[in-house]
């Protein structure tokens, strides 16, 4: 089992996207882990605070300044520029609405999975990660509301308790384990649980498709084309907010800060946009999905060229 967990952590990008990808192809296995989608959240979220040390996130939680700088970009500034963008370019209304409500949401939940698997910070990923999501109620309805004349009702209430069993209850058996296994054993343990993430990432990746081959069946092009633009507000954001807050932040949380701006939570919105919203606009927020389990492990090699200089 070592072996095959240490395997997994050293493939995880070939694995990442063979578990979107078969995702879309296999669609009755995407269907039926689907339901798991919310539990393999939980587990992952335990997994990667057992690889966090609870000083790196006290750490960063003493510099609330530089957190609030990365959450206000996030959730103010990124969805204003992808709005003007999609404007600017004669986006379909669909994938404009779409792209909108995604750079308006919180970060996802498997970012700071993510930083832990390609070098970056998990630490800072986990901390404006959760305050982005406590914020995405009071900042989404009135950007959605003047940018797209959609009337959202995010509970606050809603998100909190959904905190608290996705990060909550993870955190209390993170910090059980860790204090049961001690240093010495997490330390030796740590491949197979790198190995065990992207397990988990990959059960999440086939859940998350459910759905997306009978629209790819049905309109191929639209959906490339979801994907392409998913894609380049991926990456684009990630890439502006590593730029913008480099001087500021310095060069590894700038491009953590990156890696959070460009993956986003928008199936967050799944339970509040108005009835009869453009159904493309809910299969985006799936499509969605394809860049942000690709593209950390097609810019591994770029991240680990720009921690050395």
């Amino acid at each position: 089992m070592h072996a095959l967990l240490s395997w997994s952590a050293r493939h995880g990008g070939a694995l990442l996207a063979l578990g979107v990808f078969g995702g879309i192809a296999v669609a009755p296995l995407a269907a039926a882990l689907r339901g798991v989608v919310t539990p393999a959240v939980a587990v992952l979220m335990t997994l990667v605070l057992l690889r966090i040390d609870p000083a790196e996130v006290v750490a960063w939680l003493r510099r609330p300044g530089r957190v609030a700088l990365i959450a206000a970009w996030m959730l103010l500034a990124c969805p204003l520029i992808v709005h003007g963008v999609a404007q600017a370019v004669g986006l379909e209304a669909s994938l404009a609405a779409g792209v909108v409500l995604m750079a308006a949401s919180s970060a996802i939940s498997t970012v700071p999975a993510f930083a832990r698997l390609v070098g970056l910070d998990p630490a800072i990923c986990l901390v404006v990660m959760v305050v982005t999501t406590l914020l995405v109620p009071f900042t989404a309805p009135p950007l959605a509301l003047g940018l797209l004349g959609l009337d959202l009702a995010i509970s606050a209430a809603g998100l909190m308790g959904r905190l608290a069993l996705i990060i909550g209850l993870p955190a209390l058996l993170a910090l059980a384990l860790r204090r049961w296994l001690g240093p010495v054993r997490l330390a030796q343990a740590a491949p197979s649980l790198d190995g065990a993430v992207v397990i988990t990432l990959v059960v999440f990746a086939f859940g998350v498709m459910d759905g997306v081959q009978a629209r790819l069946i049905a309109d191929p092009l639209w959906v490339l084309g979801g994907i392409v633009v998913a894609l380049v507000a991926n990456l684009g954001l990630n890439g502006l907010t590593a730029l913008v807050l480099a001087p500021l932040l310095g060069r590894v949380t700038a491009l953590s800060a990156g890696l959070l701006a460009g993956n986003r939570n928008g199936a967050l919105f799944l339970a509040v946009l108005p009835w009869g919203v453009d159904s493309g606009v809910l299969l985006f927020f799936a499509l969605g999905q394809v860049p942000m389990f690709v593209s950390p492990f097609l810019l591994r090699p770029v991240y680990e060229r720009l921690r050395r200089y």
